[in-house]
């Protein structure tokens, strides 16, 4: 049993899953966390991409997590994957960030492979494999027009186009590829890294979130088979938990920075802040104004951090139905209503404490040193992902006129 299932049997998580008993050794993945915690302001500051790190989670078994016990993985619920996704971006949510296109990958081989696929690729990520992302383009008359084109060319399918923010490509042995195919149909391509006509180009420049390693993937007349292929049904016309999946994970993610600033927060209060004249104390962290501004804080961090939590129960409560395709569209719906509450909160809690931590902090927490802004360059970088006003719209819409959210990947 890998250092994955021992820290999730270790907090008790199988209140929700009816997972067994926990080994006794779960201190590999705990440790790792707090070394990945002391490096990441340097990290960003260098922009010093983390390879070995993230080798050291898939050894210990954070990118196969959720492999099915049925291909040997450890199968863990989503309850357990969400927190341990909140505490790797509580560390450093660039690596965080890195991993949760590979989670998803994994969530559409679940849904839309065929055993065989599934066999196959399960296995590979068990010996180590990252399969991330290749799906979004520039241009289009909108955000999702997809361009990059699957054509039939005698015996063959080739992949030609380029793809934008493809998040951990850097990480990755393989990618999983949106493309139009040519008969009008959409399909999921899943190629190595390494095969011809595949070029990755480090062109990653964000303000924040600087080490994700979300370059360009170019591809020029890849050939790719029919059994690395997975056709899609029609935009909008099967719900499916992929998205609320996504969207819970890019919530634990921002919930994981409200947290780290607040930590960052706390332990500069204590030890560094000075008091102001006026408070009348002797130290900063009798000072008020400076108490009142980390209680909000903590409030801001713990409220999005127990709704991250509602919505994983939510979603966990209809994954196995869907996936039997058991799950009826008002409990998909509903499910996906409750990780869009917890992506508000945890957008604004995000946003909201990374700022507050300089009422904390004053001028002095300002220095390069620290390097504090990264939590709210990490949180405005990451939240842009899609727009919460949508969100808000789709969940008062749903309170108010009983309406399901539509079938995207952002809700």
């Amino acid at each position: 049993m890998n250092a994955i299932e021992s820290m999730t049997y270790q907090h008790d998580w199988s209140v929700h899953t009816g997972e067994g008993d926990a080994p006794s050794d779960s201190s590999a993945l705990p440790a790792l966390l707090t070394e990945l915690a002391t490096g990441a302001a340097r990290r960003d500051r260098e922009r010093a991409l983390p390879h070995e790190e993230i080798r050291q989670l898939t050894a210990l078994g954070f990118a196969a997590a959720r492999v099915p016990a049925e291909y040997g993985g450890a199968d863990i619920g989503i309850v357990e994957q969400t927190r341990l996704f909140t505490q790797l971006a509580q560390a450093d949510p660039n690596i965080a960030q890195a991993l949760q296109p590979h989670a998803c990958g994994l969530e559409k081989i679940r849904i839309y492979g065929t055993p065989a696929q599934r066999a196959r690729y399960f296995s590979l990520v068990l010996q180590g494999a990252i399969i991330t992302n290749a799906s979004a383009e520039r241009g289009g008359a909108v955000v999702g027009d997809i361009n990059v084109q699957l054509s039939r060319q005698a015996d063959a399918w080739v992949l030609d186009g380029d793809k934008h923010y493809c998040t951990g490509s850097l990480y990755a042995s393989h990618f999983y590829v949106l493309a139009q195919r040519d008969d009008g149909l959409r399909s999921i391509a899943l190629i190595p890294k390494e095969r011809l006509g595949v070029q990755v180009i480090d062109d990653w420049d964000g303000m924040g979130q600087r080490t994700t390693a979300s370059g360009t993937v170019r591809l020029r007349q890849v050939a790719v088979a029919e059994d690395e292929q997975m056709p899609l049904p029609a935009p909008g016309s099967v719900r499916t938990y992929e998205g609320a999946y996504a969207q819970l994970l890019h919530a634990a993610i921002d919930c994981g920075i409200a947290l780290a600033a607040f930590a960052d927060a706390k332990e500069y209060g204590r030890n560094r802040s000075r008091p102001v004249p006026e408070a009348g104390v002797s130290r900063g962290s009798d000072d008020p104004y400076v108490q009142q501004a980390v209680g909000e804080m903590a409030t801001l961090a713990h409220g999005a951090q127990a709704m991250v939590e509602r919505a994983a129960i939510a979603l966990h409560s209809v994954v196995s139905d869907a996936l039997e395709q058991r799950a009826d569209e008002t409990a998909l719906g509903r499910a996906s209503i409750a990780v869009a509450e917890a992506k508000m909160a945890a957008t604004q809690a995000s946003l909201r404490v990374s700022e507050m931590l300089y009422q904390v902090g004053g001028a002095s927490a300002t220095t390069r040193n620290w390097n504090f802004d990264r939590h709210w360059r990490n949180a405005r970088t990451h939240t842009t992902h899609d727009p919460v006003a949508y969100k808000a719209k789709a969940v008062g819409n749903y309170y108010l006129n009983g309406a399901l959210p539509p079938i995207n990947t952002k809700i």
